[in-house]
């Protein structure tokens, strides 16, 4: 899968858990600048799991706070390696 194809998968699943027009959401958006909360992100994650069965370390998804660190961090489990986490 292409990181591009990643990315807007990622995009749906927040598009969708936060029930958000596709295209107010940009490949690079932060959190914040889309407005979800932490506890929106719990949720967001959870589906992102679900829709790409792979299990997001906790430490790691507490560092997530934007569409490129979740596709990166995604790409690499998808990869079989292990999410970065950053200090």
């Amino acid at each position: 899968m292409s990181n591009e194809e990643l990315t807007q998968r990622v995009i749906k699943v927040i598009a969708d858990t936060q029930h958000m027009p596709l295209e107010k959401i940009a490949p690079h958006s932060t959190f914040a600048e889309l407005g979800i909360d932490s506890l929106d992100g719990i949720n967001i994650l959870f589906a992102v799991e679900n829709e790409f069965n792979v299990n997001i370390p906790d430490d790691a998804a507490q560092t997530i706070k934007s569409i490129p660190e979740m596709v990166d961090g995604i790409a690499k489990l998808l990869a079989g390696g292990e999410v970065a986490v950053q200090a």
